[in-house]
């Protein structure tokens, strides 16, 4: 499995709840795996792709009509994705 889906796996566990181990003396978490999550990460991930520079988007109006369609495309391609998986920023 890829590196990245395997953080963002980890970052959608949630703790569930808490026992004590009382034959180590500790306590132990148990957590589950929140599927929703872990889907809009990857959703955020794929438009975080997306993004455009700063740099870029400041200087919009000085751009041939090129990168200004460039970056319209992926504007516009960020918001298909986002409502193609229902995900609210």
């Amino acid at each position: 499995m890829n590196e990245r889906i395997k953080q963002l796996a980890e970052q959608a566990n949630e703790l569930d709840y808490e026992t004590f181990d009382e034959y180590n003396h500790k306590t132990v978490q148990h957590y589950k795996f929140d599927k929703e999550k872990f889907a809009e990460l990857i959703v955020k991930q794929c438009t975080d792709i997306l993004m455009i520079p700063e740099h870029v988007m400041n200087h919009h109006q000085e751009l041939t009509d090129y990168y200004r369609g460039w970056v319209n495309g992926r504007l516009l391609g960020i918001e298909h994705i986002k409502k193609h998986f229902g995900v609210e920023e």
